[in-house]
């Protein structure tokens, strides 16, 4: 508690200091404008100011809510106020406080509308609750609150204050002010580099929650989550790893290092946010705290969990991604070592007589029945030698490339031979007579490239048999539906030709989140229930259901799918020295978006024209860069005229990458397009 003299300058820092400001004394490296500014910047969550205060205090019953004036007033006749920041926040919360008699406020923090009460959800990683902290005015007098650093909230939406005390003492709090703690680098928090915009609401209002997710997860590296665990409290006070900025799961928790999680949150981060010296801070202290085996934890320090083959596999290939969106050579030649290492250590694993991975680091995404010759960890290992293949040519060591490329070839044709079943149309779950086909290995078959095209189309019209009205419900998680892996789902319905199928089911799932009332309305949540309960796993690891995050980055997987597929932009070569243009329609009219690499800014866009008989696309991208361009198909027409910067003529429909279109190839600068399909060609 502080004396009532520093209100004053308590008052000054505010107004003057976190208005503009980076994370207390961390240096400010991020930019300070959006790299694309515009109209669509009104969706985007993320607040003007590194202070905010509540927006609305709720009825007593939660059922309606009035302005937040600037105080409220707690007494024995008015025992709890609910105060609403109307979207999700974190960071360290302060107030002024005036009372005439002694007292205690309980002050407590929630994601969701469903836990509000007297104590905070869940966050501590142990069994008992979070509770509360309390504020003790001694008597009469006025002063000033300011959370401790090591209680900081890393996520919540509402903060409640809960009055005990004599009868006749009435207490005002008021100037309730939160300093924001995620993106610590970054003056301008909404200074994103990246951008999109189409004719659908809930996919532009999508794309921005997931992006303002993975600020809400990018934190400063001394606020993970303690370890040990606190008991009925929390800390978050733990050192995840050097610098001063990393990527993290969740905003409340786990506050730790997750590359799983990464597999979805580096791609989206990269094309919206854009910035990546968090994830290369996260993928440093993986490397730096590699195993003598070779093997990498499943999650940093302080965590530092350990024996799960597929995340130690979703290291290397976050390596990967970093590595191709930032160029950062100097990043791949420190850990370089540590990499060729890290893949001998699974590569061991495989069998020599089936030529399968046999898993035995059986911890994973909270799936179940991981182990054995699994097929999600069979496709991911795919995925690790196909990539660091790239990575071995990136460093000048062919062989070792080819090396990586023929084990990879190996494994495809002996995940096809036992693990595809032909007569269902899909993977199993492993090489047995098994009837479970999971949403995990399905996906990422057709993401990682393993499948024919006619085995794409076989399994996205598998997958959508797991939907119900609200998601993808996982058949290896049964009962509960994980935005996750979904993430991967999204984009192998894409890659199958089935862009309306994508779109359903973001909107069915992300959508149904984001307009949820007891929900944050402003982020991606880590998972619920098949039956629209925010309980996720509460039968599977979770001690309660206000355990779940409501802000979770590896949910965030429509953020990067709308960029790359609708409006179909993506980075192929060393921070987009070769990128392509693919966009997909589905049933929008209209779609644009933009990112930045060290190279420039990348820009497309697209609309459809003349009730649907032809299109125009305009796209920009830095000089030297070089495209592969396919121009989607609007009916079954095998010709078009196509004028690109003023130049005519017809071209014919081929197939490239399965998927069939129109293809051509731009070099760096701004081209204009118009397609007018040829009908009856």
């Amino acid at each position: 508690m502080r004396s009532s003299g520093l209100l004053a300058a308590y008052s000054l820092l505010v107004s003057e200091g976190w208005a503009a400001s980076c994370w207390r004394d961390t240096t400010c490296t991020g930019p300070l404008e959006p790299a694309f500014p515009g109209d669509w910047d009104a969706y985007n969550y993320a607040p003007d100011s590194r202070s905010v205060k509540p927006k609305a205090v709720l009825s007593s019953d939660l059922l309606t809510s009035t302005t937040y004036d600037g105080s409220v007033i707690l007494s024995a006749d008015n025992p709890q106020v609910v105060l609403d920041f109307a979207q999700e926040v974190g960071g360290i919360t302060a107030l002024n406080y005036a009372s005439d008699g002694a007292a205690a406020i309980g002050l407590a923090w929630t994601e969701a509308k469903n836990w509000i009460g007297s104590d905070s959800d869940y966050s501590n990683g142990g069994t008992t609750p979070d509770g509360h902290l309390t504020l003790n005015i001694t008597g009469p007098g006025s002063g000033s609150y300011e959370v401790p650093l090591e209680k900081l909230r890393g996520g919540f939406r509402y903060f409640t204050l809960s009055y005990s005390g004599s009868t006749g003492t009435t207490v005002k709090v008021s100037d309730i002010l939160l300093e924001i703690g995620f993106q610590p680098t970054w003056s301008n928090l909404r200074a994103y580099q990246g951008y999109f915009h189409s004719s659908d609401e809930t996919l532009n209002k999508i794309w921005y929650a997931g992006a303002y997710t993975l600020q809400t997860n990018t934190v400063p590296i001394n606020t993970g989550r303690a370890i040990p665990m606190v008991r009925n409290s929390w800390a978050n006070n733990g050192t995840l790893g050097n610098g001063s900025t990393i990527i993290v799961d969740g905003a409340k928790r786990d506050r730790a290092v997750w590359p799983g999680d990464m597999g979805v949150a580096v791609p989206s981060t990269f094309y919206s946010v854009g910035e990546l010296d968090s994830v290369a801070n996260a993928l440093q202290v993986m490397y730096d705290y590699q195993n003598a085996d070779g093997s990498l934890p499943e999650a940093g320090p302080p965590l530092l969990q350990q024996d799960s083959d597929t995340y130690h596999m979703w290291t290397l290939i976050g390596t990967y991604n970093y590595v191709l969106y930032e160029n950062d050579t100097d990043f791949l030649a420190l850990n370089w070592e540590r990499h060729q290492k890290a893949i001998e250590y699974i590569y061991g694993k495989v069998d020599d007589t089936s030529s399968l991975l046999v898993v035995t680091g059986t911890r994973d995404w909270a799936r179940l029945g991981q182990g054995f010759n699994n097929s999600e960890a069979n496709v991911i290992l795919y995925r690790t030698l196909t990539t660091s293949s790239y990575l071995a040519a990136l460093m000048g060591n062919d062989a070792l490339s080819a090396t990586y490329q023929d084990r990879a070839a190996a494994l495809s044709v002996a995940i096809n031979t036992h693990l595809w079943d032909s007569s269902y149309g899909a993977f199993r779950d492993n090489a047995t007579d098994t009837t479970l086909y999971p949403q995990d290995a399905n996906s990422l078959a057709v993401l990682f490239n393993l499948t024919s095209a006619e085995q794409d189309k076989s399994i996205s019209s598998r997958l959508v048999e797991n939907w119900n009205a609200i998601g993808a419900v996982s058949p290896e998680l049964p009962g509960q539906i994980s935005p996750f892996i979904s993430s991967f789902e999204i984009q192998s319905h894409f890659l199958a030709g089935n862009a309306t199928r994508a779109l359903d089911l973001i909107r069915r799932s992300w959508g149904w989140y984001l307009n949820h009332p007891n929900g944050t309305e402003s982020t991606v949540i880590e998972g619920y229930l098949a039956n629209g309960s925010f309980a996720y796993r509460f039968d599977r690891g979770y001690s309660d259901p206000s355990y779940t995050s409501h802000a979770h980055g590896w949910s965030s997987g429509p953020t990067s799918a709308l960029t790359n597929y609708v409006v179909g932009l993506t980075v192929t070569g060393p921070a987009g020295q070769t990128w392509s243009l693919a966009p997909q329609f589905g049933d929008l009219q209209y779609a644009e978006g933009g990112f930045t690499t060290a190279l420039g800014k990348f820009q497309a866009a697209w609309a459809i024209r003349d009730a649907g008989k032809s299109y125009g696309v305009n796209i920009t991208a830095p000089e030297g860069t070089v495209g592969s361009v396919l121009l989607p198909r609007l009916s079954g027409s095998e010709e078009a005229k196509i004028t690109i910067n003023g130049k005519a003529g017809v071209y014919k429909a081929r197939t490239v990458d399965k998927l069939p279109g129109y293809a051509t190839t731009f070099h760096g600068g701004t081209h204009h397009v118009l397609v007018h399909e040829i009908v009856g060609a």
